[in-house]
């Protein structure tokens, strides 16, 4: 409930501030710039919820859009195999994450600041820092850019994949037995290998799962910028890290739920659009997101100690 008291406050703000921002035509914007951000946040809550942290997230994502694009450009691909192709880069760049933290024992935090550097060196290279327009590309990539109106909301085929994927994962995380075993994995790993959980493999699974839903994160974006380009969503690690604290996830692992991570990433896009609708700077957007994921994290301390 607290996320949906924030996000119910944030809009409250806004609407104050500036008239227009309840407006169909700002709340159909609003939810297409939520798609790609909420998406990468579900692989995010995953990794969390086993008390990792995966910093290499938007790297991965950048990475697989430039490959598809450039297969499908450059090397005249057909839209669906260069799609599958940067869905199978994404998985062994995730399950690759996933062996670094469970054979090497390697910390998370670790691991995924060298693959950060390394993803992104590797995309900016293959691309040569090129950006690839939309037109270029065949009809299959750009398709979640395009959608339909409902009333006066705007809404595109990539929101409809996005909530997809949340109703997929939840259904994963609260209705199976692998969904149990991430969270006792997150609450207590050498508990949960005692009790028969085969927490390393539990590890890479979740690991490899991120790095299939970085793919379709990428996949929407190319259809929500209208272009691939290696400079997209620079600050895709600090945002999907800020929804899914927003939402409730435990930094420590083992708590949490999906539908927080989604309100989440509401907060956070609507916090950037609201005061981009207000005429504030960029630099001060990325100040306000930094000072929010402080104060979520401090909450999230603060209810460890009540609970203790």
């Amino acid at each position: 409930m607290s996320p949906l008291f924030l996000l119910f406050v944030a809009f409250l703000a806004f609407f104050i501030a500036t008239p227009t921002f309840l407006t169909a035509n700002s709340m159909g914007i609003l939810l297409q710039q939520t798609a790609v951000v909420a998406t990468l946040a579900v692989g995010q809550t995953l990794i969390i919820l086993t008390a990792g942290i995966d910093l290499s997230v938007g790297a991965i994502m950048v990475l697989t859009m430039m490959v598809m694009a450039s297969l499908a450009r450059d090397g005249g691909m057909p839209g669906l195999l260069a799609l599958l192709i940067g869905f199978v880069l994404a998985v062994a760049a995730g399950a690759l994450n996933g062996l670094l933290v469970t054979r090497i024992n390697l910390p998370p935090f670790i691991v995924t600041l060298g693959t950060l550097s390394v993803y992104t060196a590797i995309a900016l290279l293959y691309s040569g820092g090129e950006s690839i327009q939309a037109s270029h590309l065949p009809g299959l990539l750009n398709v979640l850019g395009e959608g339909f109106a409902i009333g006066g909301f705007r809404l595109t085929w990539g929101i409809v994949v996005m909530v997809i994927i949340y109703a997929v994962v939840g259904y994963a995380l609260s209705q199976t037995a692998w969904g149990r075993y991430v969270y006792a994995v997150g609450d207590d790993p050498e508990s949960a290998r005692l009790s028969g959980v085969p927490s390393k493999r539990i590890l890479l699974t979740v690991y490899t799962v991120a790095g299939l839903i970085y793919a379709i994160a990428a996949w929407e974006l190319i259809g929500r910028a209208g272009a691939a380009t290696p400079n997209a969503v620079p600050d895709a690690n600090l945002q999907s890290i800020t929804a899914v604290v927003i939402g409730g996830t435990s930094l420590f692992g083992g708590r949490g739920v999906l539908i927080g991570t989604l309100l989440g990433a509401l907060i956070v896009q609507t916090l950037q659009f609201g005061l981009s609708q207000m005429g504030v700077d960029q630099q001060w957007r990325v100040l306000a997101t930094g000072f929010l994921i402080i104060v979520a994290v401090a909450a999230d301390q603060w209810i460890r100690k009540v609970k203790a």
